[in-house]
Formats: C-alpha cells, structure tokens, sequence
C-alpha cells in the first residue's frame, strides 16, 4: 500500500472527538491517577491510531506513575504501554498495516498512553494480534514476552545445548522465558517458590529449584548464562554459578561489574526493545501452541486504580498479568 501523506479516519466518529483516559498531574501513589476526558489523539508520521479493547498492567506502570521511570516522562501523561486493539487511522508514511486491523504491541518508547479509549502507537512496536486470542489475553503478551526473548536470544545469544539458570521462573516474564528455552532446546534451569514448582516444571523446566528450602548454588555449576529477573542478593549471589566466560544478563538492575570480572563473565542490564519482528514471531509461536499466556486478573477499564493497588501489595496480588477490558472484548 502507497503510504499516505493525511490522517485517514473514515472509521471514526468525526461528531465526538474526546476519550476517557487514565492521566497522572503529578507522580506519586494511586491516588494520583485521575480518570478525565481527554481529546483523542492524532497519529503522526510512522503512527497509528488504535481503538484500545484491551490493556496491560505491568510494574513498569506503577514507577512510570510514581517518577521512578529510567526515561523522561514529561507530565501530564497518560498511563499504560501493553495493548490489544483495531487500528482505526494510519499516519503518514505507515505502509505495511490497514485500518481494521486486530493487532497488539505497545504505545511507544516511552511506555505511556495505552489506559485509554484511543492510543496512538509506534507502527514499528505492534503486530497483527495472534489470531487464536483474545483481545484480553493478547494485552497481556507484549513486554514480557518480548522481555524474555530478547534477555535469551538477543542479549545471552544462548544456542541449543547450552545451560540457562532463569530466577523468577514464575513471574510474568519468567514464564515466557522458561517456554523459550525449552523450546530452543536449552537445559532449562529455573528457581520458584515451593506452591510454584508445578507450575515452572509444566512450562518445561529441565530442573525447578525451590529457593525457599534450597540454595541454587548447590544445584547448579557452570552454566552459560543466568537469567536475573530478581535482582538483589539473588543477583549477586549468582556470579558463582556461571562458568568462566559466561553471561549474567539482568532485566531488574545493573550488576556489579567488579563481582562480574572477579568471576570471569559478562554482565549487562538491559531494558526491553519492542518490535514488530519480534511480536510477529512471538504470536506465530502462540497461534502454533507452542507458548502460553497467564492472565492473572481481568478488571474493568474504570478500576485501573485497583490495579494500581495491586501493584502495590495493597489489594492481594495476582500470579500472572493484570489486564484492563476497555472496549467490548
């Protein structure tokens, strides 16, 4: 399709130009976030104009929310990066995604905009949402499973036949992680709490350690890369288990690279880079069987403050991702 140089918006409603959406004035707890009308927003060039169904909640929401973002975040702004939804207008220079199309990604670089009725995203951060879900469980996919790839593959490089220790194997992102691994081919191993055991050895563990009664020092050695998706002591503490020339890759904080080089290996921190290549390869392994979503708690668009809550450890916090229902589906 020739890219165009206008907006087009046939399939809006020209006659009602404003949105509800969830908006901080100020950083700090739950209590800041205000749900207002706001005008709906225009996609410019590389953009699309999406009608949200569905959106993702993620930590990344909540230090966005309280001023601890690692990036700019220029106030006021509307919360919210995971989506699922219908393009209903292309900016200039999009030519490779029609207006109607399902898909899901995320808003942009900055991870805001999505808790909305309308959200303008980067075309270059979604994809055509996989066909075999829904739009709620697909709100739940992006950022954690593009997380996981990136911290197996495109960070640790890790091949077939190599070992991988994934801490966290039954968080949102560990689980995605521990199904790419088994997939790749690796010998999977994963720490989890005792009641989670089952879970992490369903999604493929090759060994689940439980890191409530067991040191994973003590059931692993020489292992090519460590999965930090913890952080803190468990971070530190994983140095000793790689072999000399291996990898620690962390997507919760920067590790010690004084521990790192004492120990012979690599470690970097990374944060999460969002593409269409990516999600297009993540939803043809969903429509495949080959990976599973987790939607751990589904909550209508007007209580995303009880999400927040979640977040917090206020309300009970539920094992898998939260999820918004904006639209009708």
């Amino acid at each position: 399709m020739i890219a165009s140089s206008t907006v087009r918006e046939a399939d809006l409603d020209q006659s009602d130009n404003s949105m509800m959406a969830w908006r901080v004035h100020q950083f700090g707890g739950p209590d800041v976030m205000r749900f207002e009308q706001v005008s709906r927003p225009k996609p410019g060039p590389g953009e699309v104009l999406i009608k949200i169904e569905a959106a993702g909640v993620g930590p990344w929401d909540g230090w966005i929310r309280a001023g601890k973002s690692v990036l700019p975040q220029p106030l006021p702004l509307t919360l919210g990066s995971d989506l699922s939804g219908e393009i209903v207008a292309l900016g200039p220079e999009v030519s490779d995604l029609r207006a109607g199309e399902q898909v899901y990604g995320v808003t942009n670089p900055r991870f805001v905009g999505a808790y909305a009725e309308f959200a303008v995203a980067s075309a270059a951060m979604v994809s055509r949402k996989p066909n075999s879900l829904t739009h709620t469980e697909a709100a739940s996919v992006p950022v954690i499973a593009v997380t996981a790839w990136q911290g197996l593959f495109d960070q640790a490089q890790l091949k077939a036949g190599q070992t991988v220790l994934i801490h966290g194997g039954a968080g949102n992102v560990g689980a995605y992680a521990v199904q790419l691994a088994r997939r790749a081919g690796l010998r999977t191993f994963a720490t989890a709490a005792t009641e989670d055991l089952p879970f992490v050895h369903e999604l493929g563990a090759s060994s689940v350690i439980d890191f409530q009664t067991q040191r994973f020092e003590d059931a692993i050695r020489d292992a090519d890369v460590v999965i930090d998706l913890v952080g803190g002591e468990t971070q530190e503490r994983s140095f000793q288990v790689l072999r000399r020339g291996g990898k620690l890759i962390s997507a919760v904080s920067s590790p010690d690279q004084n521990l790192a080089q004492s120990h012979g290996v690599e470690a970097a921190f990374f944060l999460v880079k969002v593409t269409s290549q990516h999600l297009a390869e993540i939803a043809g392994l969903i429509d495949g069987g080959n990976l599973k979503t987790h939607v751990g708690a589904v909550l209508p668009f007007a209580d995303a403050h009880e999400a927040h809550l979640m977040l917090e450890g206020v309300r009970p916090r539920p094992k898998g991702k939260i999820v918004l229902t904006v639209g009708t589906t």
